[in-house]
C-alpha cells in the first residue's frame, strides 16, 4: 500500500481547522493537526510531516514565529511552510516570507488553489528531500575513499613487515608463535578486505551500532 504524504494542520479555529482536514484527507493526505505552534513543534519530531499549512495569528506561538523555529532547524527546514493569514498587503506579504515561509495563501481559499499549492509543496520536499540524500551519499563516498587510501599505505608497511618478521623466525619459532602468526594474518586479511570495500564503495548505508550510534555499512 502506497505510504500517504503527511500534511500538518496548524490553527486554533475549530471550524476551519475541519474544513481543512476534511478536504485534504478526502483527496489521500494522511492529516494531523495543532490548536498552535507550540502544539505543532511536539508533533513534528515524531509525525514528520512534508508540508505545514499554519494560520498568521494564533495564541502562546503563532504562525511566523513556528516558522522560524523551524527554519533555523537542520532537520526540519526542509518542510515545506505554508502561511494562512486574512492580511493581503505587501508588507505583511514580505513579513511573511522574510519568516522564511515558503508560501502564502490568502483567506478566504479556494479548495482547488489550496490543493495546488500542497502538490507544489510536496514535489519541492521530495526534491529537497532527494538532493540531501545525493549529497550525504557523495560526502559519505569521499570519506570511504580517503579513509580507505589512508588506510591502505600503512597496511602496506605492516604486511611487509610481517613477513620480513617470518621470514627471520627459525622453524621452531613458527611453530611456538603459530596461533599468534595466524591471528595476525586473518586480522590483516579483514583490514585489506575493509579497505578494498571503502575504496569501490557505491552504494553507501548507515547501520545502527552500540545503541543509539550509527555507522557505515561495509
Amino acid at each position: 500500500m502506497e505510504e500517504k504524504d503527511k500534511i500538518l494542520i496548524v490553527q486554533d479555529d475549530e471550524d476551519t481547522r475541519f474544513i481543512l482536514e476534511k478536504l485534504l484527507t478526502l483527496n489521500n493526505y494522511e492529516v494531523t493537526s495543532a490548536k498552535d505552534g507550540l502544539e505543532a513543534l511536539n508533533l513534528i519530531p515524531e509525525y514528520k510531516p512534508k508540508v505545514i499549512i499554519a494560520d498568521w495569528t494564533m495564541p502562546r506561538m503563532d504562525g511566523i514565529e513556528l516558522c522560524k523555529k523551524l527554519k533555523e532547524n537542520p532537520e526540519t527546514k526542509v518542510i515545506y511552510f505554508i502561511l494562512l493569514t486574512a492580511r493581503a498587503s505587501t508588507k505583511d506579504v514580505v513579513s511573511g516570507f522574510n519568516s522564511g515561509a515558503d508560501d502564502f495563501l490568502v483567506k478566504p481559499i479556494d479548495n482547488q488553489e489550496i490543493l495546488a499549492r500542497l502538490r507544489a509543496g510536496i514535489r519541492i520536499f521530495d526534491l529537497q528531500n532527494e538532493l540531501t540524500k545525493f549529497q550525504h551519499s557523495k560526502a559519505l563516498l569521499e570519506l570511504a575513499c580517503t579513509i580507505g587510501h589512508q588506510i591502505n599505505n600503512p597496511l602496506s608497511g605492516l604486511i611487509l613487515s610481517f613477513n620480513s618478521i617470518k621470514e627471520e623466525l627459525s622453524t621452531e619459532q613458527i611453530k611456538t608463535l603459530e596461533e599468534d602468526l595466524l591471528i595476525i594474518e586473518k586480522s590483516i586479511e579483514r583490514i585489506t578486505n575493509s579497505v578494498k570495500i571503502l575504496i569501490n564503495l557505491e552504494n553507501p548505508e548507515i547501520t545502527s551500532y552500540a545503541g543509539n550510534n550509527n555507522m557505515l555499512k561495509i
